[in-house]
């Protein structure tokens, strides 16, 4: 095994993979503790189709870095989805619905036009974290660190608008604004992270390590150290199995998910009992 991982983290390519998917998975459980708990857990799927969207147009169009194009598209459609949601006359599932079926019909309606399915189409599609450029490893790397810190800065008042909006409003905290913040960090998080995951498993890695956590755990803080760890572990051990068998490595990473989920609702009834 040790053998193994020294060949594997022998090769360039591999060493940016784990550092940029480490980061990314870790910022993905942080976020993921608030979106389960507000019942924001379908923003990822939404947010993603939106990023595939945006993605395809601009390789389409000849952009070499699409990446770069799409982190401010998709925060923007973020944005955009919590005020079309606190809309009355449209609840927030249906107006995640509605921009991300639309973002994905005109990304694909605009490739089919162009360039075709190309491969590049088909990573933002799968995701393919062992293909990423040296620009979206760099792009990567500094957003995933700006999430984190950004995360550690306002988690007091991210936690209070988590567990309680109203007592949050009613205390002088600018609940909106905390909502937002949560909102656009999981924006950047989900362009950056289909890269590795790809649009149909990007959301897994959000929700799988909260709800996972959630089986044993129970207080908020508790709960986001131990989405972290689950994380990253479901990461590093993903990788590892894709490249001894090789399988897709964002099918492996939430296969290692739901291993774990399984076991932890296995030992949750265990202690109950």
């Amino acid at each position: 095994m040790i053998e193994t991982i020294v060949e594997m983290m022998s090769h360039a390519f591999i060493q940016r993979a784990v550092l940029v998917g480490t980061l990314i998975s870790l910022c993905a459980a942080l976020l993921g503790v608030s979106l389960v708990l507000k019942r924001y857990s379908m923003i990822g799927d939404g947010l993603s189709h939106v990023g595939f969207g945006v993605l395809t147009i601009a390789t389409a169009f000849g952009a070499t870095s699409p990446l770069y194009i799409a982190v401010p598209c998709v925060t923007i459609s973020a944005i955009i989805l919590l005020k079309i949601g606190n809309n009355s006359k449209i609840k927030s599932d249906s107006a995640i619905a509605l921009i991300s079926s639309s973002a994905l019909a005109i990304g694909v309606a605009v490739t089919s036009l162009t360039t075709g399915m190309n491969t590049d189409v088909c990573n933002f599609m799968f995701g393919s974290i062992l293909a990423m450029s040296k620009p979206d490893v760099y792009l990567s790397i500094g957003v995933s660190i700006i999430v984190a810190i950004l995360f550690i800065v306002y988690y007091r008042k991210l936690f209070v608008v988590t567990f309680d909006e109203d007592f949050a409003k009613a205390s002088g905290l600018k609940a909106k604004r905390y909502t937002n913040i949560i909102a656009i960090l999981t924006a950047l998080i989900i362009t950056i992270g289909m890269r590795m995951m790809g649009v149909m498993l990007i959301s897994s890695i959000i929700i799988f390590p909260a709800l996972t956590s959630m089986r044993i755990f129970k207080s908020f803080k508790k709960v986001v150290l131990s989405s972290a760890i689950i994380s990253v572990v479901s990461f590093l051990m993903g990788i590892y199995l894709s490249y001894i068998y090789n399988i897709s490595t964002g099918a492996m990473i939430v296969i290692v998910n739901l291993v774990l989920f399984i076991l932890f609702s296995i030992i949750e009834k265990i202690i109950h009992d």
